[in-house]
């Protein structure tokens, strides 16, 4: 499981950003299409801006890219905590995608019926899906917060033991506001998975995702799958069955590494 560590944000960005344009061309010249679940928060969003200009912008065929979210607030696309309308203004609106490659979660829809809608729209458009199977996206780009929840799968809840639905509605995040969110089944099923993490207060959860001693969690050690019901962090519970999972870190994040 590759984890690279860079000293500052910007070099975070930049590193992940040549991953990601790495991945693109190589999903693009073996399908012809580059199927990419986009996070929400703000380390992503320093991530789309970058992409969206020189050299990166010009490096990858966003004409070819289809993009979908893993997660989503319950709230209109133009509302200021939609994961949607971040990445719309950050990259989308810049670099002009086709208008059909935009697979956007209707988070002003009722959750339960949106989730079931979008599972049918993964299904319908991910590359090299089958229809008993999760459909299986190129790249799945995920963060992590302080306690350890990624997409809106928080330590707890009923989603993290959903092992047949692609995409739950739940209501996390101690606000009580409703959310969409991907999987373990449909994220672990994906062709790559890269973790964007920076920021001091995440370096203790890093670190027990990790598997480091003396990190106050009863996590198993990275690389081993998470039995349903055990006390693994949301994060650590991310394996891919048949894809790469990268972790890109700083150096704030990395302190107990």
């Amino acid at each position: 499981m590759p984890l690279s560590v860079l000293p500052h944000r910007d070099d975070l960005m930049r590193a992940a950003a040549e991953r990601i344009a790495q991945l693109a061309e190589r999903s693009i010249a073996a399908r012809g299409r580059f199927d990419w679940a986009l996070a929400g928060g703000k380390t992503p969003e320093q991530l789309y801006g970058l992409l969206a200009r020189p050299p990166y912008a010009a490096r990858i065929d966003w004409a070819r890219v289809h993009f979908f979210w893993s997660d989503e607030r319950c709230v209109p696309p133009e509302h200021a905590d939609s994961n949607y309308r971040m990445a719309r203004e950050s990259l989308l609106d810049r670099v002009q995608p086709p208008a059909d490659h935009v697979h956007r979660m209707r988070g002003e829809q009722p959750p339960l019926l949106e989730a079931s809608r979008y599972e049918h729209e993964l299904g319908a458009g991910a590359s090299g899906s089958a229809a008993t199977a999760p459909a299986r996206l190129d790249l799945i780009l995920l963060g992590m917060g302080a306690d350890g929840h990624t997409a809106s799968l928080f330590p707890g809840e009923a989603a993290l033991s959903e092992r047949a639905r692609w995409v739950a509605a739940t209501r996390t995040g101690g606000s009580g506001v409703a959310r969409l969110t991907f999987t373990l089944p449909l994220i672990n099923a994906a062709r790559a998975v890269l973790f964007l993490v920076a920021g001091r207060d995440k370096a203790q959860t890093l670190a027990a995702v990790m598997g480091r001693e003396g990190a106050s969690s009863a996590a198993a050690p990275v690389g081993t799958a998470a039995p349903v019901g055990t006390a693994a962090l949301p994060a650590q519970r991310v394996q891919p069955t048949d894809g790469e999972l990268e972790w890109f870190v700083d150096a704030e994040a990395a302190a107990l590494l």
